[in-house]
């Protein structure tokens, strides 16, 4: 696989709804998120798809009002994918496009891959004392 071989894009009818639902079901931040939530959340995002040959292999959407601010979410790059750079030339992607210029403040939770994210800008939250947030991490059980 040559990095210049893969395609990312918004159109949302390249998206493989059940590539991506397989990844983040069992993924630790949207572990269960029933289809129909999932596809809900494309609804408001700006939706990436990353493909190879047509298969997609990757993802990422950015919930935002293309003004002030975005949230970076569900990005991922399948297992047998990662390694190559795809990550990055996703972020550079998302970062460099053109409805997400000049916002004041961007956002993203990680539990790992902080190293990938500090590449393009982000930083541990400098006033972690100013944010809170409302959690439920029970609610796809609710959903079903």
């Amino acid at each position: 696989m040559n990095i210049k071989d893969i395609i990312i894009s918004t159109d949302r009818s390249k998206l493989q709804p059940e590539v991506i639902h397989a990844f983040l079901s069992s993924s630790y931040w949207a572990s269960g998120i029933p289809l129909a939530t999932m596809l809900r959340s494309f609804e408001h995002s700006i939706c990436f798809g990353v493909y190879y040959e047509d298969k997609q292999v990757g993802f990422a959407r950015v919930v935002t009002d293309e003004t002030t601010f975005a949230y970076l979410a569900d990005v991922f790059i399948l297992e047998e994918f990662r390694g190559k750079g795809i990550a990055d030339l996703l972020m550079k992607f998302i970062m460099d496009y053109p409805a997400l210029q000049g916002l004041r403040r961007w956002l993203l939770a990680t539990r790992d891959a902080h190293g990938l994210y500090a590449k393009h800008g982000f930083k541990i939250l400098g006033m972690p004392g100013r944010w809170m947030e409302v959690h439920n991490p029970a609610v796809y059980a609710d959903q079903k």
